[in-house]
């Protein structure tokens, strides 16, 4: 049976499989933790108007690939890490359905943590993705956020 790399990422449109994900960075017998952050998409009626009912993700492909494997290269600089995988989904998504998913591995929990939350803050404002909510017939692109930066802007020096 061929076993996929332990660092990976992929875009595409269908839903992901989150346990063969895990399954395939986690029977290293050097691995002690696996962590995963898997996003959804979320209903937000937050907002004044009609429910979300999809969001829209554009990439740039190629670069979106790039990019992340270059947010993956950087972990693994920073933390001993025995595999680490992004998956991103692009097209229409409804609430309820996964967005993305990033998942860790190391022999201790402490770097596969730190690394999971670092890849998902730097996805977050480094990797080219656009998203457009869909409101009933309107639609409307999401800005970036501050508290995006934010998050992303704690991992630089260290």
């Amino acid at each position: 049976m061929d076993r996929p790399a332990p660092f990976a990422v992929r875009v595409q449109a269908a839903p992901f499989d989150t346990a063969a994900e895990i399954a395939a960075l986690s029977g290293d017998g050097d691995v002690g933790a696996v962590v995963t952050f898997c996003g959804l998409c979320r209903a937000d009626r937050s907002t004044e108007g009609a429910p979300l009912s999809a969001l829209i993700l554009e990439h740039y492909p190629g670069m979106a690939e790039a990019e992340m494997d270059r947010l993956i290269d950087d972990a693994r600089g920073r933390w001993p890490l025995t595999g680490a995988r992004i998956v991103h989904r692009f097209g229409r998504i409804v609430p309820g359905e996964p967005i993305v998913l990033v998942v860790t591995a190391s022999a201790h929990r402490a770097a596969a943590f730190s690394a999971a939350e670092f890849l998902m803050d730097w996805l977050k404002t480094k990797a080219p993705f656009w998203k457009k909510e869909e409101r009933g017939a309107v639609g409307d692109w999401v800005a970036a956020k501050v508290e995006d930066d934010t998050a992303a802007a704690r991992w630089t020096g260290r």
